[in-house]
């Protein structure tokens, strides 16, 4: 029990801000670019509490914390009218970037915040040790994943406002699929991989190689290299 408690309060916090703050990025920029939709429903925030999704914040996590190695979740998304931005094609870009921006910044932030953990007393330098490097690991895959081009993630957003109108319009027909696709890709090819006998888990160069090679950039960047 002490184990399972003590897992809990190491990435509890890492994830809840994570996410959270993740959403309130995209409402924030969203309001500084004409649309206050998530301004006006209380949802430029940073409190946690305005953004937690029931299953997305609290449940799916906890479960895989304590089934797996592997924790995942997300936030209640954030409304954005991207008609009532300012200049909506370019203007959704930024949004999009919100996101993922905020959570590299979050990982850059307690990377350079270890130092200042390794000097406090024992037991507590440990605890928010793992939780620094939770944090930085968690909002790592958060980003890396966002950006994916495919919406509604934001990196499909991103492909949206950069890419020509003729391919960008194909491209966003895509949205109401871009969630089962992803699930398939991530989630049930690896399963049917394992049926056949084959290695089909696409995670670890996806996900996994774009998460490692910043974690060293960040390493270098807050003197650990």
């Amino acid at each position: 029990m002490n184990d399972i408690l003590f897992g809990i309060s190491i990435w509890l916090l890492p994830v809840l801000f994570a996410i959270t703050l993740h959403e309130a990025a995209h409402g924030y920029v969203a309001w500084k670019l004409g649309d206050d939709t998530a301004k006006q429903l209380g949802r430029v925030s940073f409190n946690p509490l305005r953004h937690i999704d029931l299953w997305g914040t609290i449940i799916v996590p906890a479960v895989l914390l304590l089934s797996t190695s592997f924790v995942f979740g997300w936030a209640k998304p954030v409304p954005v009218d991207f008609g009532r931005l300012n200049n909506p094609r370019r203007d959704m870009v930024w949004v999009a970037l919100a996101g993922p921006g905020i959570n590299l910044a979050m990982a850059i932030f307690c990377a350079f915040m270890i130092h200042v953990a390794v000097q406090l007393p024992s037991p507590f330098d440990e605890w928010l040790f793992r939780n620094l490097r939770n944090a930085i690991y968690f909002n790592l895959i958060l980003a890396v994943f966002n950006m994916i081009p495919l919406p509604p993630l934001d990196g499909g957003r991103v492909a949206v406002g950069l890419l020509p109108r003729y391919l960008a319009y194909y491209l966003a027909g895509l949205e109401k699929y871009g969630l089962f696709i992803i699930i398939g890709l991530l989630f049930l090819l690896p399963m049917v991989g394992r049926e056949i006998g084959m290695n089909l888990n696409i995670f670890p160069w996806l996900i996994g190689g774009p998460v490692s090679f910043l974690i060293e950039v960040i390493a270098g960047v807050a003197g650990f290299r």
